[in-house]
């Protein structure tokens, strides 16, 4: 999608700014021992009185309102009832959502308390990456560009981001062009265009950087049972710095 007028821009921000709290609302309620499954009501109940419904609903037919993985659940983890949060988890959610034909994304992780080193390590390295997608997110720059620098700070601290997934536009639906990989791909040679709305979200592993899918025919695993953190933006390429539409204050990204 490109944002064509101030109708777009309100259209966006607000689908954002619901992404956004509904997350952070996530992220802040999460407790050992709860399920999964009840979390993602906590985000059903916030997006239905905002007046926004499930992006992965609306266009998949999803079996939930939001994605929530654990620990070798790389992304699209389906909340269970009988799936309980313990100490000590990796813990993943992923919130998108649709209000009047605009579609927003964002995402991130956390560690259960306590904290391991490990996990935390990873969790920064994540959070950096996003950081330095964003900064990077400039008319005239490559896609691949991006991608590239993801990669290297990826495999400077040890880790590998996933090739399955990736940021992509966003805006009119949940997936869209152009599509903004973590790792360096010669032939993704699209630049990034004024109006442009996206998603940056580096995904790093600790392991062999490989996913399957999961017999719920929804949850991508790791393939080794190594850990994946995500974090998301959803944002609008302007000038000199992007929009971050999915920004909140006090939020996880």
């Amino acid at each position: 999608m490109r944002i064509e007028s101030d109708k777009d821009l309100r259209g966006m921000m607000r689908i954002g700014e619901i992404c956004g709290l509904t997350l952070k609302l996530m992220l802040d309620s999460v407790e050992a021992g709860m399920s999964t499954r009840d979390l993602d009501d906590i985000g059903r109940d916030f997006m239905t009185r905002m007046g926004a419904v499930s992006a992965p609903i609306r266009a998949y037919g999803f079996p939930a309102y939001t994605c929530i993985s654990l620990n070798d659940e790389a992304a699209h983890g389906v909340p269970r009832k009988d799936r309980l949060i313990q100490p000590g988890d990796l813990l993943n959610v992923d919130v998108s959502a649709v209000l009047e034909d605009y579609w927003g994304d964002t995402g991130a992780s956390i560690i259960v308390p306590p904290a391991s080193l490990q996990l935390t390590r990873l969790c920064c390295a994540t959070r950096r990456a996003l950081a330095l997608a964003i900064q990077l997110a400039r008319p005239g720059q490559r896609a691949n560009a991006i991608g590239r620098a993801v990669e290297k700070l990826a495999r400077r601290n040890g880790y590998r981001t996933l090739r399955q997934l990736g940021g992509h536009g966003v805006g009119r639906h949940i997936h869209e062009k152009p599509s903004v990989p973590n790792f360096y791909n010669w032939r993704n040679r699209e630049k990034l265009e004024d109006g442009m709305v996206l998603t940056l979200e580096p995904f790093f592993n600790t392991g062999r950087g490989r996913v399957e899918q999961a017999d719920d025919g929804w949850t991508l695993r790791t393939v080794d049972g190594s850990f994946t953190a995500q974090y998301e933006h959803t944002v609008i390429i302007n000038g000199a710095e992007p929009i971050l539409v999915t920004e909140v204050e006090g939020g996880y990204v």
